[in-house]
């Protein structure tokens, strides 16, 4: 077994600082989707954006945010996560009060960027620094580093699902209420990671910022994994682009999907530890990540399959959950495997680098695979055509997978 999954069975009481990393990202991500999903209803009604616009500012977001994580990630390696990471709150905050309070396009604008650059400090330093801290881990206890950052992935799910329970509770105000609720909730990481972060990690060491991005561009086996992840995340993405248009044609509604997003994450919060444990006493990490993608293509083809049938009602919806289950699990064995990976393939101080990159090349494979699904799911192909071609992508990204660890 590889230093990936060696010592899965053994269990060891996690660090202060891990402990509080992985609380970090449930409080991220409760914060985040207490506003997310109800941004694009309030530019479109309260403020009255075109539809066009909509898109474009929730472009920007995404473009501020995993575009330049690699930014954040080279910044952390430079200076230390702690100012990376408080710097990044104070933005978050700034971010959310000043879009409650924006009325105005340009205003709405700067306030999402904010928003967006804001993750963009504070989550590759983050994750640079759990995955960091999962191999010292590791070496000190024998417990894997998958399971660890697999308990990350938990807290992430987790807070994605509370959040918009929140939002929505709060949404009865007014979508300043639940901005504020946001801004409130980085004001406590803010003020817990402030007491609690350490000024000097044991073992992190500060490098220049120079040179860095030649070195990582020579490093094919971290590139190959970049686009094996970012196949992996374009897959991801059809949950907001290929399953609605699924579920209107099933049901001609898409008041389902709330309840298929709902099982997403309750099987990824009740499920990712013992899927992790499993497949990790079983599977070195290039087998894991080749089982996840294989089981991800095999949702596509499920709705493939059903297709020509032409289900509509509930017996329609059968193929849109079974797809939800299988990327679901396919998920649960790529996602926390690929990040744990990252250390072994980065260059010496560079972690942070490496990881922002991770999310910033494979956040640009979706970027362009986007266009080109969206152009696909449009063409009047038969039905079948564009969910094989999109099983086609998974599939054929095992062979870009780096051998051995």
């Amino acid at each position: 077994m590889t230093s990936l999954t060696v010592g899965l069975r053994k269990t060891a009481p996690l660090t202060p600082l891990l402990r509080l990393l992985i609380l970090t990202q449930l409080a991220f991500n409760i914060g985040f989707f207490a506003v997310l999903p109800f941004l694009s209803e309030h530019l479109g009604q309260a403020v009255g954006m075109a539809g066009w616009l909509v898109g474009f500012v929730l472009g920007l977001r995404t473009f501020s945010q995993q575009g330049l994580f690699v930014v954040g990630g080279a910044l952390a390696d430079r200076y230390g996560i702690r100012p990376v990471v408080l710097a990044g709150c104070v933005l978050r905050i700034a971010g959310f009060a000043w879009l409650g309070y924006a009325t105005r396009t340009w205003a709405v604008i700067g306030a999402v960027l904010l928003i967006g650059f804001a993750a963009a400090l504070f989550s590759p330093a983050v994750e640079s620094e759990v995955a960091r801290q999962a191999v010292v881990h590791e070496q000190a206890t024998g417990a894997s580093r998958t399971r660890v950052l697999a308990l990350f992935t938990v807290a992430g799910q987790a807070g994605a699902f509370v959040g918009p329970l929140l939002g929505a509770l709060l949404l009865s105000v007014d979508f300043r209420a639940v901005c504020l609720a946001g801004a409130g909730i980085f004001v406590l990481v803010l003020a817990g990671h402030a007491w609690l972060l350490p000024q000097h990690l044991p073992g992190r060491e500060r490098v220049r910022l120079e040179g860095g991005v030649r070195l990582l561009l020579r490093n094919r086996r971290f590139l190959a994994l970049c686009c094996a992840y970012g196949a992996y995340l374009l897959a991801y993405n059809q949950l907001y682009l290929a399953l609605p248009a699924e579920v209107e044609r099933a049901t001609g509604s898409q008041a389902p999907l709330a309840w298929l997003f709902a099982l997403s994450s309750l099987l990824v919060v009740t499920a990712q530890l013992p899927v992790t444990r499993w497949v990790g006493e079983r599977l070195e990490p290039r087998r894991s990540m080749a089982t996840g993608l294989l089981l991800i293509a095999a949702g596509f083809a499920v709705v493939a399959l059903a297709r020509p049938v032409g289900w509509t009602g509930t017996a329609g919806l059968l193929p849109a959950a079974g797809f939800v289950v299988l990327l679901t699990l396919g998920q649960m064995l790529v996602a926390p495997v690929a990040r744990a990976w990252v250390p072994d393939l980065a260059e010496k101080g560079r972690l942070g680098l490496y990881t922002g990159a991770l999310s910033s090349v494979s956040g640009l494979i979706v970027l362009t695979g986007s266009s080109a699904t969206g152009t696909l799911l449009d063409t009047g192909l038969p039905a079948a055509v564009p969910w094989l071609v999109l099983a086609a992508v998974p599939a054929a990204a095992i062979a870009l997978l780096p051998r051995g660890t």
